[in-house]
């Protein structure tokens, strides 16, 4: 049998204003990937970009700037 938990999740107001500015950089950091992918197709040698083309690039995003994008990895 299968048991699926839910967990009510209260943070305090320095854990929300965290988790307000990690959903900003994810969404910032996702949308910087997804108009390179666009830009790329939309080349006229319609050159794809892969999934892990993209991750490589991040660890080259956290040296050039470590305050703001992919900071709130799991690896750093």
């Amino acid at each position: 049998m299968m048991r699926a938990y839910k967990f009510l999740m209260r943070p305090t107001v320095g854990q929300r204003v965290a988790l307000g500015e990690m959903l900003r950089d994810h969404c910032s950091l996702y949308n910087g990937a997804l108009q390179e992918r666009r830009d790329a197709y939309r080349h006229p040698s319609r050159t794809s970009i892969k999934y892990g083309q993209q991750s490589g690039q991040l660890k080259d995003i956290r040296v050039f700037d470590p305050e703001r994008q992919g900071r709130w990895s799991f690896s750093s």
